[in-house]
């Protein structure tokens, strides 16, 4: 397929990946417990939007900067760490309103684009995103058949559509889960701290993260 190498290990090597728990799946489980469905699909159309732009860094040779100097990797990743405590310590100064069972919560500073924003972010600024695309989708680019940015789009592509889908269905089950149990501010208030105690491991785990 376009020149692709080993298409179908490629595709079942993609789905053991996108269904195996990561930092994007726990960013985007946190998203729908503490904010519901429609906040974590949002949060999914954002990682997505992160590993597309992954995909074409990695395309047009732009994420082997972050592969071969540290201090390109450090500063990125530095920089992705500090938007995770930010989101953290947003979410503790948010208010959200009572809800009842099954309804979804609202919040008064939290748009469906700045949550989109907001995970758009999170994946792009995070530097081993960029280099597990940079070294997975090589694997299976076969130079001698065609263009490689085009196989490497494409593969991206296809990968980017399974995690997508993945991804989906873990925030409506996430999302569902949490509405069955949702029935009060108090409540509530409990989910945010504990979605901002994950942001800021998330963003411990990231500023000790190594480039390799």
């Amino acid at each position: 397929m376009l020149g692709i190498h080993e298409f179908w290990l490629f595709i079942l090597s993609g789905l053991l990946l996108n269904i195996t728990p990561g930092q994007d799946t726990l960013y985007i489980v946190t998203r729908s417990v503490a904010q519901g469905r429609r906040a974590g699909l949002w949060s999914v159309l954002g990682i997505s939007s992160g590993s597309a732009v992954h995909t074409l860094a990695a395309a047009f040779g732009l994420s082997a900067i972050l592969a071969t100097s540290a201090y390109a990797f450090t500063i990125v990743k530095l920089v992705g760490a500090a938007y995770l405590v930010y989101l953290g310590v947003k979410m503790l100064r948010e208010r959200p309103s009572p809800a009842g069972p099954g309804v979804e919560p609202t919040f008064r500073h939290e748009s469906p684009w700045a949550i989109y924003r907001a995970a758009v972010l999170t994946n792009v600024l995070n530097p081993k995103v960029a280099l597990f695309i940079l070294a997975f989708l090589p694997q299976f680019v076969d130079p001698a058949k065609g263009s490689v940015i085009v196989q490497i789009l494409v593969l991206g592509l296809i990968f980017n559509i399974g995690g997508t889908t993945v991804n989906c269905i873990v925030a409506i089950s996430a999302g569902a889960a949490a509405g069955m149990l949702r029935g009060s501010e108090r409540f509530s208030r409990w989910l945010n701290r504990f979605t901002a105690l994950v942001f800021v491991g998330l963003a411990l785990r990231l500023a000790f993260a190594e480039r390799r």
